[in-house]
């Protein structure tokens, strides 16, 4: 059995891919709005979560190695949180990380 692999379609950067998918244009740009600002969100809270990371990280005068021992995580991913490369990492990962390092994160709602 062959997988059909083969791209038709791919959205230009910048297009409202909610009016691809052929909603109206004023749907398609209230959903845009609406991902873009929770997008938004999570980017914010993923580089408060590394910001928090970082600070702990200078306070201990660690180099990237040895956090990355304490971290469990590779030198190169301690890197990452340090130069708040966002994409690379989930929200859990970051609570788990600030976990091991008796930081524990705690979520409020409202």
């Amino acid at each position: 059995m062959k997988i059909d692999t083969e791209i038709r379609h791919a959205t230009k950067p910048g297009a409202n891919l909610f009016l691809e998918l052929g909603f109206t244009p004023d749907e398609a740009k209230r959903l845009q709005a609406a991902s873009r600002k929770q997008i938004d969100a999570t980017q914010l809270l993923k580089r408060e979560l590394m910001e928090e990371l970082s600070v702990w990280i200078a306070k201990h005068h660690l180099k990237q190695a040895e956090a990355a021992e304490i971290l469990m995580v590779s030198r190169p991913r301690v890197s990452d949180v340090v130069n708040k490369k966002t994409a690379k990492f989930t929200i859990d990962t970051l609570v788990e990380m600030l976990s091991r390092v008796g930081k524990p994160v705690k979520l409020a709602i409202g």
